[in-house]
């Protein structure tokens, strides 16, 4: 994957003109899945490494220098490698506002404090409880499945597996949070946190009820209670400084992030093709049954290609116009179909675009049958 990439990069820059774009898109299609199968990978065996150099640690009640190094680069790497998948993701769609270096390094901070504190809190816990260590990672990562299930996320070919894929990710939501899905986020993630500290108080207030006064000392165990709770207090710090100065959307308390979906659209554009869709070659949000009710959405989907439609139809949306190109007619009502088939249909397309784009300058479009009222299709601008 690492070749593909680097060879389609360097492709990217010596083809010409009208074949780069189509070069660089497959490079950044690419580079998003080796992040997401790197952020796997450090959360499956970095993650349980530091917790367990950690837990050693505690009981000899010593840090060996390469214990210490290694443990570091452990939660660096976790820290790091969300911090890059987001970045990444971000730059290969169009329908979102690319990252920058100072929101990805104030992102790494975030998750580097909250990770140190989840961690050191199962290091202290599982030092004197072993066996209730285990019970209680296993129970949290069932709920977090279960919560990640009910979310429907829809990012494999098949039912299966995209659970197999949620119970993957429900790992990642034992350290950190991770949003696996278009919508509310900002309210799901308060609650993960507010459960993350209920947790990691409880576990370290147990800790300091039942350690071993003879191999550390009071002293001692005050410092590493007071370590767990600033190193968390200074993730949300940083939480809150991403959010409120760099997060791509712009501050979460400023008046454009408030009721954005429902801003006035300008007049449209006589003549424009209302069931066209125009689609570059991207992942394709999903549309939750809510979300077709009208229900708004949040900020981070508050970008002029993702606009849910009000309750309250305005004025259909302008239309810029469009280059005569190749068209795709699907025999389908636009977002109509099961989520799996989407995903499915959604990849068989990317294909079909990019061979089109590779061969043709200007951007194919997708035409979805519409059975309804024409401004249905409004609804939603996504791109494929």
């Amino acid at each position: 994957r690492y070749l593909r990439t680097l060879y389609l990069g360097l492709q990217s820059r010596w083809q010409a003109e009208h074949r780069r774009r189509h070069f660089y898109w497959r490079m950044m299609f690419e580079s998003a899945d080796i992040s997401m199968l790197r952020l796997l990978e450090a959360f499956l065996k970095s993650a349980p490494q530091l917790v367990l150099q950690l837990s050693i640690m505690v009981q000899q009640n010593t840090i060996e220098p390469l214990q210490g190094l290694s443990a570091s680069a452990s939660l660096v790497s976790l820290a790091w490698m969300i911090a890059s998948y987001q970045k990444v993701l971000r730059d290969s769609r169009e329908d979102k506002m690319p990252m920058s270096y100072k929101g990805a390094v104030v992102q790494i901070l975030w998750h580097l404090f909250t990770i140190a504190a989840r961690a050191i809190a199962f290091a202290l816990f599982a030092s004197v409880f072993q066996l209730y260590f285990g019970i209680f990672i296993v129970t949290h990562w069932c709920i977090m499945t279960f919560w990640i299930i009910q979310g429907e996320t829809d990012f494999c070919m098949s039912k299966w597996e995209e659970i197999i894929y949620n119970m993957v990710v429900g790992i990642i939501y034992i350290f950190c949070w991770f949003n696996v899905k278009e919508g509310r986020s900002r309210y799901r993630m308060c609650i993960y946190y507010i459960i993350t500290l209920s947790e990691n108080a409880a576990l370290t207030i147990l800790w300091f009820l039942y350690y071993d006064r003879e191999a550390t000392s009071d002293f001692n165990a005050l410092i590493l209670v007071c370590v767990v709770s600033s190193s968390f207090a200074l993730g949300i710090f940083f939480m809150f400084i991403y959010y409120c100065l760099l997060h791509p959307n712009g501050p979460i308390f400023s008046h454009r992030s408030v009721g954005c979906i429902f801003r006035q659209e300008p007049p449209p554009v006589p003549g424009s093709p209302v069931e066209a869709v125009t689609s570059p070659p991207r992942s394709l949000p999903r549309t939750t049954g809510g979300e077709r009710d009208g229900a708004p959405g949040e900020r981070d989907s508050c970008v002029p290609v993702f606009q849910v439609r009000p309750c309250a139809p305005p004025a259909p949306a302008a239309r810029a116009p469009r280059t005569e190109g190749p068209v795709i007619r699907i025999d389908l009502p636009r977002k109509k179909y099961p989520a799996w088939d989407a995903h499915f249909i959604d990849r068989r397309l990317r294909k079909t675009i990019l061979a089109l784009e590779y061969a043709s300058p200007t951007t194919p479009r997708l035409q979805y049958r519409t059975p309804g009222a024409p401004q249905e299709v409004l609804e939603y601008e996504t791109t494929v």
